[in-house]
């Protein structure tokens, strides 16, 4: 759809990721008048844009994939175990071409206006291209992680070589061929890449804040007896996977690792790393995320093969994080650690020596400047509620959503923000997130918002709202069950803490899955509880 866009939706779905995609199909299959705006120029939200080389999903194919059409899951055959960017953009744009959904999608529209019109009870929104329309309801499936952060390094528009975020990393692909490279950020994006960029490289820097724990994701092929016992049984799988905490499955959990023998948890440990998946170590433990001591025996366990992989002593304990594993986000890796061991590529502690500047010629630490023809930055984005706070969103009482989240990312239930009607968050503050398998929390999320909308359909209700008074008991819920692990205890994107300014404040539900959807039902079944409705 190219021509502008104008009118009035009962709908209308901001992105077209997998949880945006959904939403449009469910709507339309159900007769909705609704169109859908996405900022890029294709389908697949995150995986539309992150090309950048390495780039690779970290949950198994067979469950990372949509369960809402049992045609789709037995036609689709993923090519590997954990499969890489490319492979994914093309499942999302067969999903778009099989259901149709192309034709109420307008690309290269990126919102930059949202206002709620408290007289008629509707959003007026504005595209970058022009677009102009009403709604009644408004989904936001922005995505988590969409708003491309880009430190303000001084002279970064200076440098004379190219530089690229790997968010926004152009279709045409990019050459290191005999070239020296600087890649600032380790964390899951810069994880991938760096394997991937250190094979043609001449030389590449890598500029390290925190090293990041990483998982071997052990990848292969993927196994055609393993698809089909996948295939024969995904109602089952797929039943299961919905009353799991994070909405996956993975083998069943040993018990405490603090009450094992340390020659039987050695064992277990070993085994785990080297299976289809290292997430599986990640989660055998019942005391890990709870417990510092126990937390440790994982993370030392994890620190042993850094150092048994980087030759060089003092980079290996550069590499080794120091903060409780798991509460940062964990990578799973492709031979990342083994780069180190190559004689063109060189770690540079900025914890140590910090960036002082970019320069025209590459990148100014405290120890000096390092030349380079080409800087990649891997520093991730202004996560969780980032991507919907850049949509310039004006709700009740002309109230700005960026003074309104000031001190954070207040909400309700990770779907409802008091003050802005109508409008639901999918994936947002609040809410599991990036903590689940985000295809199937898409898929919880959109059915409950469209059951809502079809309950206030039945009761004549023109218009939902909370209150500040449930947002605030909401997020006591959330950092209630924060505080019960060790999330808390560590600065990461979780909190905001990567974004300079950014209120700290712990943004996801890690209650799990099967008590947060508990937990949206309840207080609709309860009369709405904590919402306003109005006639």
């Amino acid at each position: 759809m190219n021509e502008l866009v104008t009118g009035h939706y009962k709908v209308v779905v901001i992105g077209a990721g997998f949880g945006g995609m959904y939403a449009l199909h469910r709507l339309r299959s159900e007769g909705t008048e609704t169109i859908c705006f996405e900022a890029g120029g294709g389908v697949g939200g995150t995986w539309y844009w992150n090309r950048y080389p390495g780039a690779r999903v970290d949950i198994e194919s067979m469950q990372y994939s949509y369960s809402f059409d049992e045609e789709l899951q037995q036609e689709w055959s993923w090519p590997e175990n954990f499969s890489a960017q490319p492979d994914i953009e093309r499942y999302a744009n067969h999903v778009a071409d099989r259901f149709g959904l192309r034709e109420d999608i307008v690309f290269d529209a990126r919102v930059n206006s949202m206002r709620f019109d408290e007289g008629a009870n509707i959003w007026h929104l504005t595209t970058e291209r022009g677009d102009e329309v009403t709604a009644h309801y408004v989904i936001s499936a922005t995505g988590s992680l969409d708003a491309t952060n880009v430190p303000g390094f001084p002279g970064l528009d200076s440098f004379e070589g190219d530089w690229h975020h790997t968010s926004q990393w152009p279709k045409e692909g990019v050459s290191f061929d005999g070239l020296r490279v600087g890649v600032i950020g380790t964390g899951s994006s810069g994880v991938q890449a760096i394997p991937e960029i250190a094979k043609t490289a001449s030389h590449l820097h890598v500029f390290q804040r925190t090293p990041a724990f990483t998982m071997p994701n052990n990848n292969q092929p993927l196994d055609p007896d393993y698809e089909r016992e996948w295939k024969d049984t995904y109602a089952e799988r797929r039943e299961a996977m919905r009353t799991d905490q994070g909405l996956s499955m993975f083998p069943p959990k040993y018990g405490a690792i603090l009450d094992m023998e340390p020659a039987v948890r050695e064992a277990i440990m070993e085994d785990l790393y080297a299976s289809r998946s290292g997430f599986n170590l990640l989660v055998a433990f019942n005391d890990t995320m709870v417990n510092a001591e126990a937390n440790e025996l994982l993370a030392e366990f994890m620190r042993n093969k850094i150092r048994s992989i980087v030759t060089d002593p003092v980079v290996a304990e550069k590499l080794c994080p120091r903060y409780a594993i798991g509460t940062k986000r964990v990578c799973l890796d492709s031979g990342y650690h083994a780069t180190y061991n190559r004689e063109n590529v060189t770690l540079v502690d900025v914890r140590e020596s910090p960036i002082e500047e970019i320069t025209p010629r590459g990148v100014r630490t405290a120890d000096g400047e390092y030349e380079l023809d080409i800087l990649v930055l891997a520093t991730g984005f202004d996560a969780v509620s980032g991507s919907l706070t850049r949509l310039n969103v004006t709700g009740v009482d002309g109230l700005d959503l960026r003074d309104k989240w000031k001190d954070g990312a207040t909400n309700y239930l990770g779907m409802f923000v008091a003050g802005f009607p109508n409008l639901f968050m999918i994936h947002g503050p609040g809410s599991p997130g990036v903590l689940a398998q985000m295809i199937a929390g898409a898929e919880w999320q959109v059915q409950y918002v469209l059951d809502v909308i079809h309950d206030l359909d039945t009761r004549r209700v023109q218009r939902i709202d909370t209150t500040a008074e449930w947002e605030n008991k909401w997020d006591a819920e959330v950092q209630t069950a924060a505080s019960y692990t060790l999330f808390g205890g560590t600065d990461s994107w979780y909190k905001g803490a990567n974004i300079e300014g950014k209120p700290k404040s712990f943004m996801v539900y890690v209650g799990g899955y099967d008590n947060y959807s508990r937990r949206c039902r309840e207080q609709v079944e309860a009369d709405y509880e904590g919402f306003v409705l109005s006639p």
